[in-house]
């Protein structure tokens, strides 16, 4: 459930299901036209008012989420580190093969064809491995959060 209200009304407050998307937003445009028509917007928006404009309005504290919903995200993002590290395990001895191998390209020697396609066909194994990698950093920086909610529910004393 995502919900909106107006800089000129902060006490109105449209609840549309779902995350804050361009779709609910136009959902909340539907609400907020609905009380214009009714008479209940208290605010006059004389100039127009479009979706990008709605403030989302955001719980204090992510925590305050239910701990059912943290545990099962917590074991998402462990699952998506899982995944990641084997992706970079896997490609990781191939892209520092095709990584030696540019040295090449910076030499006086001469290269034939046949090596600068296989150079071309490695830039991807090479990009794949480094998007992976960023990605899997990126990740187990999540993932921290993600053990210490773990954490903190298999700590409990009825186990």
């Amino acid at each position: 459930m995502v919900q909106y209200t107006l800089a000129q009304s902060p006490e109105i407050i449209l609840s549309v299901p779902g995350k804050d998307s361009a779709k609910a937003r136009d959902k909340a445009m539907d609400q907020l036209i609905e009380l214009m028509e009714e008479g209940k917007l208290p605010t006059e928006l004389e100039d127009g008012f479009s979706p990008q404009q709605l403030i989302e309005l955001k719980e204090p504290n992510k925590m305050a989420a239910s701990g059912e919903e943290e545990v099962t995200q917590a074991v998402q993002i462990l699952s998506n580190l899982a995944t990641l590290k084997l992706k970079v395990q896997e490609s990781r001895t191939e892209a520092l093969e095709v990584r030696k191998a540019i040295d090449i390209l910076f030499s006086d020697e001469t290269i034939a064809q046949e090596e600068i396609a296989s150079l071309k066909e490695g830039f991807k194994v090479l990009k794949s491995f480094a998007q992976a990698n960023l990605r899997y950093q990126e990740a187990r920086v999540k993932a921290e959060e993600a053990r210490h909610i773990l954490d903190r529910a298999l700590n409990s004393p009825d186990i």
